[in-house]
């Protein structure tokens, strides 16, 4: 996956992820996740939620690519949760760039202060 800036898959796919971080349930179903794998009937009890309406956000979040689930290898009734590493890794690393203050440039200004200033010799700055 190319996960350029500007890319429009990278666009799209960050999209997704805000979408499915954007719900507050999803955000502390990821953020208890991010405490390590658990399944669901201890995310229900730690988060009080409808065992429903957990199942709803886990899949919308599996569906984003961000969480994965497996089955227990002796009972798989069991179903455990996990935030997937490598996408973690991958996001925190693209919102890492998008969000990097040093890229911030300053650009001339297309408006009147943008003609005036600089031809004054006032630098702008904010």
């Amino acid at each position: 996956m190319d996960l350029t800036l500007t890319t429009d898959v990278a666009t799209t796919e960050a999209v997704a992820i805000l979408k499915a971080l954007g719900d507050p349930n999803r955000l502390r179903i990821f953020a208890e996740l991010m405490k390590g794998d658990t399944c669901n009937c201890e995310l229900v009890e730690r988060l009080s939620l409808p065992a429903n309406l957990l199942s709803h956000h886990l899949k919308v979040l599996s569906e984003a690519g961000i969480v994965s689930a497996r089955r227990d290898r002796i009972d798989g009734r069991w179903v455990y949760y996990a935030v997937d590493r490598a996408a973690a890794a991958r996001w925190q690393a693209w919102f890492a760039a998008l969000l990097d203050p040093a890229q911030i440039q300053v650009r001339p200004m297309c408006g009147p202060e943008g003609q005036l200033l600089p031809a004054a010799g006032i630098a702008i700055t904010d």
